[in-house]
């Protein structure tokens, strides 16, 4: 079966807003390292219109530093899924859209064959959590504590603590912790 990766930056103090602190080539790199382990994308409609068309133009157009410009590329080559309840068509070849069903849907693309699914954001990947079905955490922790902004998992309500596994841990350049966890 497919596993389920959900990646996200966040600070110390738990913030998840990518507006409060700044990314580097360094964590572009872990992430495109990360996205060449997939083959399907699955974004809340937030977080599918934060991605989408900024990496696809920037894939076409190279304007960003060489670590840009190459998470571009590879983010552009994989097929996405985008979950949404208010979105009924999008001018996008690479994506179709989940608007029901979610737990039902997301077991189907597990079970097909090929590699690893991948998640971002914070709404959809907190019910994902909530129904069991993310199996490895990235998370990229930065070395600041912001004081205000959205949180991680602040409205998640699990029946249980979820037990995970540090499988490693990466200092990068930056300072940027990055930690992966797999559910036990």
């Amino acid at each position: 079966m497919r596993k389920l990766i959900y990646g996200i930056n966040i600070s110390l103090d738990g913030c998840c807003d990518h507006t409060k602190f700044s990314g580097g080539d360094d964590i572009q790199d872990y992430f495109r390292q990360l996205l060449q382990e997939v083959d399907l994308l699955v974004y809340g409609r937030k977080t599918y219109e934060l991605m989408v068309p900024f990496w696809p133009e920037v894939a076409k157009t190279q304007t960003l530093n060489e670590a840009g410009n190459a998470f571009a590329k590879v983010f552009t080559g994989i097929p996405r899924i985008v979950v949404s309840r208010t979105l009924t068509d999008l001018d996008d070849e690479q994506t179709r859209i989940i608007n029901e069903n979610l737990k039902e849907e997301i077991l189907k693309l597990k079970q097909q064959p090929g590699k690893a699914i991948s998640t971002g954001g914070v709404e959809l990947p907190a019910r994902l959590i909530e129904l069991g079905l993310v199996d490895e955490f990235h998370m990229i922790v930065h070395p600041t504590i912001v004081g205000e902004g959205r949180r991680l998992f602040t409205e998640m309500r699990l029946p249980e603590s979820l037990g995970l596994k540090l499988t490693s841990s990466e200092t990068l350049s930056s300072g940027c912790v990055a930690l992966r966890y797999k559910k036990n």
